[in-house]
C-alpha cells in the first residue's frame, strides 16, 4: 500500500514534552515485544561482526515498528525483520562508517584540547615569570570558555548523526552512506531541541540504571567471598549473571530510546516534508 500518511492526529510539530510522552506511550504499549527484540539484539552482540550488524538492525527495527504505529500503519515484527535483514550488510557498513566518523571527531577534539593545553602551559609559564595574577585569571577564563565551546561543538556534531540507523530501517532506496547524510539533513536546525529531548529521556531512564547498579552491587558483594574460595567456577557464574543483568537492563532501556528516535524522526519529517509525506510500498 502506498499513499499519503493518515495519522490518528494532525501531524503538527511536536513539543519536547509531546515527543517524550509519545515515546513513552509507544514503549509501554509494546513493552514485551520491544523488550524481547532488544534482548535478542544484545545476545547477538556476543558474535563478532555479523552479530554487531544484527544488533544494529534489530534495535533499528524497534524504531521502524514504532514509526509504523505513529503513522497508523502498524507492521508485524516478522515483516519488519525481513526488511531490516535484507539490509544487514548496509547496517554493518554504517557501523564502520560511523566508527570512522567517530575517530575523526575524536582526533579533532584531541588536537584542539592538546593545542589548548600547550597554549595554557606556555602562557601560565610566562605569566608566572611576570607575576601578573590578572592575566593568569583572564587566560584561565578564556581556556575554560574555549574548552566548553569545543565540547559543545563535538556534542553538536554527534547529534547530527542521532538518527543514522532510522532511515535505513524505514525508507526505500537508502544505503549506508545515504542514511548518514539523511540524518544530517533531518537534524539540521534541530540539534539543541534533540539534545534537550535526549536529556529529558535520560532523566527518565535513571531509576532503571540505579536498580541495575544496585543489583550488580549486591551480586558483587555476594560473590566476592565465593570467588576468593573458588575463583574459577564462581568467577564464571558471577560473569554470566552480570552479563545477563547488563543485557536485561539494556533491553529495558534501548526500546525507550528507539521509540524516542522514531517520534523525533516522525516529527522532523512532518516539519520538513509536510502532510504529503509518502511511505514505501509494504504489506500491512
Amino acid at each position: 500500500m502506498s499513499g499519503n500518511i493518515s495519522s490518528p492526529s494532525p501531524m503538527q510539530p511536536l513539543s519536547v514534552g509531546n515527543v517524550v510522552s509519545a515515546g513513552m506511550r509507544l514503549y509501554r504499549s509494546h513493552l514485551k515485544d520491544y523488550f524481547l527484540l532488544a534482548l535478542r539484539a544484545y545476545v547477538w552482540l556476543l558474535i563478532p561482526i555479523y552479530g554487531w550488524a544484527k544488533f544494529y538492525a534489530l534495535t533499528a527495527l524497534i524504531s521502524r515498528l514504532a514509526f509504523g504505529e505513529l503513522v497508523n500503519q502498524p507492521e508485524s515484527i516478522s515483516s519488519g525483520e525481513r526488511f531490516v535483514n535484507s539490509r544487514l550488510w548496509q547496517f554493518l557498513l554504517t557501523i564502520l562508517l560511523m566508527f570512522l566518523v567517530g575517530i575523526g571527531i575524536g582526533l579533532g577534539a584531541l588536537i584542539v584540547f592538546t593545542l589548548l593545553a600547550a597554549l595554557s602551559a606556555g602562557f601560565i609559564g610566562g605569566v608566572g615569570q611576570q607575576g601578573n595574577p590578572a592575566s593568569y585569571i583572564l587566560f584561565v577564563v578564556i581556556g575554560v570558555v574555549l574548552g566548553i565551546a569545543a565540547f559543545v561543538a563535538v556534542l553538536w556534531l554527534l547529534t547530527r548523526f542521532y538518527l543514522v540507523e532510522v532511515p535505513l530501517a524505514i525508507e526505500e532506496n537508502v544505503e549506508a552512506t545515504s542514511t548518514i547524510s539523511r540524518s544530517w539533513e533531518l537534524t539540521q536546525g534541530y540539534v539543541w531541541r534533540i539534545l534537550f529531548i535526549s536529556f529529558v529521556a535520560f532523566l527518565i531512564t535513571i531509576p532503571i540504571q540505579i536498580v541495575v547498579q544496585i543489583i550488580s552491587s549486591i551480586l558483587q558483594f555476594a560473590f566476592l567471598p565465593l570467588i576468593r574460595e573458588n575463583s574459577g567456577f564462581f568467577t564464571l557464574v558471577y560473569f554470566v549473571l552480570v552479563l545477563a543483568l547488563s543485557f536485561a537492563g539494556g533491553a529495558v532501556i534501548v526500546p525507550f530510546w528507539q521509540t524516542i528516535k522514531a517520534v523525533i524522526y516522525y516529527d522532523l519529517r512532518s516539519r520538513r516534508e509536510g502532510l504529503g509525506l509518502q511511505l514505501r510500498d509494504r504489506e500491512i
